[in-house]
């Protein structure tokens, strides 16, 4: 019975490794299993089992939500665990290993410097062809009625074995025991390039000493090749390593897919009075070309899995960010606020937020981490944190803009900042207190039409720590507008032009509904946007305040009035 271990999440920081010992362990979120872990919401407290059952081990899903897959799979009955598969449960990835199991490590096999094999000699000791050499041929001839029945047999049993659901770990070992059963080797290695070197993935024997030309022959020239007897290629005369083992005649033939070259696999026998031969040359490339393509899909496989585990992180990111904006705009007397947030990847470096007092008073911040994805969101939530902190109690915008530069600066990194404008609005006098830290300036909108930019701005966050930031004012009168966005909306882009939507078309589009709620200015801004941008993808996060002072007062629909310059489209639907 094989000792088995569980290679959890491989390749990660929180990675570990636990052997089967016990005839029974339990794994899931409650402290009382065997394997537990608390932090991952989507197992069940008891998520699944794997038990001894005589010689094998078994596992079983406890009834969980999420379910448990074993090799891409969800189960609903027990079933028999073995080496190299792979059980998805949660958020964990589990990787079952054989203890013991001798797979060969990096250092028994080693690349050694050799002559350039010469393609096939007068006596025909050394021969070199490819798939496509094979595939021209009109027939194959073997020597023998028995060869070519053993040989379609080796065929047949490699198309039949390949076709199973296995991990790509098991392959490795399948595909090098047909390759040595087909052409009888004695001992053999499969190596996949990784990062430029040839790797070890399984082996049967030890201390192979693989000539370099043999590599570069199967590798770069995309060539299978046979040395029937090495004491007639000059390239092995003198490698001492060849002879210690007794090296006779060796097969490489590369494992090859359409368009790329995985690796190889190389097969070595002692018998000089049976070498291999032509057609064994020719069943191992077909053979290898066939193995390569189902590598391929097994490892395409798992990109898939990890792609989807990272996807089902963001989506869950993304549902928590936007549980961090604003999910409900606070009702607050003589104002008509709305806010808009939308990020271009699952997540995004975005963030606005309301804060009210109990004195009347409201204060709005909007922010833009630089950049965008995963990197720029948990910047932008240690933001939103700081500035809960921060607005717990009403603060001059310049006062609370330093504070959290002096919190920021240090923990930004490299090449990572941010922009941030806060407005500390009081309803009752229309007074307003503003702020920026290199952000683009907010807008006013009269009720008569006028625009007016405020421009004062200070530093970005996190450059500076002793940066200081002050105070603009300005009064808001009944039916006036404040404006505060991102750059995401200014510079949504037209790919036929490459122009941008622009400071100017956001102020005509605001000027000429501003008698709109501010939910629906914040609509038309955005269907003008995509009017213009013919809905282009979004280039980067958007985000959009308006605070209007007052309500908003009904009159005639001010698109009709737009000239052919503006974005707007032809009215509401």
């Amino acid at each position: 019975m094989p000792t088995l271990l569980l290679h959890i999440n491989p390749g990660k920081p929180n990675a570990q490794k636990f052997p089967l010992s016990a005839n029974s362990v339990q794994l899931g979120r409650s402290a009382t299993n065997a394997l537990s872990f608390p932090l991952d919401a989507r197992l069940s407290r008891t998520h699944l089992a794997i038990e001894r059952r005589g010689n094998l081990w078994v596992i079983s899903d406890l009834g969980s939500k999420n379910g448990t897959f074993v090799n891409g799979a969800r189960i609903t009955t027990e079933q028999p665990l073995r080496p190299n598969d792979t059980i998805l449960a949660g958020e964990l990835l589990i990787q079952v290993e054989e203890v013991g199991s001798g797979a060969t490590g990096r250092q028994s096999v080693v690349i050694v410097s050799e002559d350039s094999i010469e393609e096939e000699d007068p006596q025909a000791r050394t021969i070199i062809t490819d798939i496509n050499q094979l595939l021209r041929r009109n027939s194959t001839k073997f020597e023998t009625p028995g060869v070519a029945q053993k040989h379609m047999e080796a065929l047949v049993r490699a198309g039949r074995e390949l076709a199973g659901h296995r991990p790509l770990d098991e392959l490795f070992s399948l595909i090098l025991d047909l390759s040595l059963s087909a052409v009888s080797a004695r001992r053999g290695v499969l190596m996949l390039q990784e990062q430029g070197e040839l790797v070890p993935k399984a082996a049967k024997g030890d201390n192979f000493r693989i000539s370099r030309a043999v590599c570069d022959q199967v590798i770069r020239q995309r060539q299978s090749l046979l040395v029937k007897d090495t004491q007639f290629e000059k390239a092995f005369l003198e490698s001492h390593s060849i002879a210690a083992e007794s090296v006779k005649s060796l097969i490489a033939v590369p494992l090859q897919t359409n368009s790329d070259v995985l690796g190889l696999i190389y097969l070595d026998t002692p018998h000089v009075i049976a070498p291999f031969t032509d057609d064994d040359l020719a069943l191992l490339t077909v053979m290898a070309n066939v193995a390569a393509i189902r590598l391929e899909q097994a490892r395409l496989v798992l990109v898939e899995q990890a792609e989807r585990l990272m996807q089902r992180d963001l989506d869950q990111a993304g549902e928590i960010q936007q549980g961090l904006l604003p999910t409900v705009t606070p009702e607050v007397e003589g104002l008509d606020l709305a806010g808009f947030n939308k990020a271009c990847r699952t997540v995004g470096g975005d963030y606005y937020d309301f804060f009210t007092y109990p004195d009347g008073r409201l204060a709005a911040v909007l922010g833009d981490v630089a950049g965008k994805g995963m990197a720029a969101a948990l910047m932008m939530s240690g933001v939103h944190a700081r500035s809960h902190l921060l607005l717990e109690e009403p603060i001059a915008p310049g006062e609370y803009l330093t504070r959290l530069n002096r919190a920021t600066a240090g923990r930004c990194p490299q090449n990572r900042f941010i922009t941030m404008a806060a407005a500390l609005v009081n309803p009752a006098t229309g007074e307003v207190q503003y702020s920026s830290a290199g952000h683009n300036p907010a807008i006013v909108i009269r009720a008569s039409g006028e625009v007016q930019l405020l421009k004062e701005t200070g530093l970005v966050l996190g450059i500076l720590k002793m940066a200081s930031y002050q105070d603009s004012f300005v009064t808001l009168n009944d039916g006036d507008l404040l404006v505060l966005y991102s750059d995401g909306i200014t510079e949504a882009t037209r790919l036929d032009t490459d122009e941008e939507f622009g400071e100017t078309r956001l102020c005509r589009v605001l000027s000429a509904n501003a008698h709109l709620p501010a939910v629906e200015l914040i609509d038309m801004v955005l269907r003008a946007q995509a009017y213009f941008t013919n809905n282009a993808p979004a280039p980067d996060d958007a985000t959009l305040v308006v605070i209007r002072r007052g309500q908003a007062k009904p009159k005639p629909p001010a698109w009709t009035t737009l000239t052919d310059e503006s974005p707007a489209p032809p009215g509401p639907s």
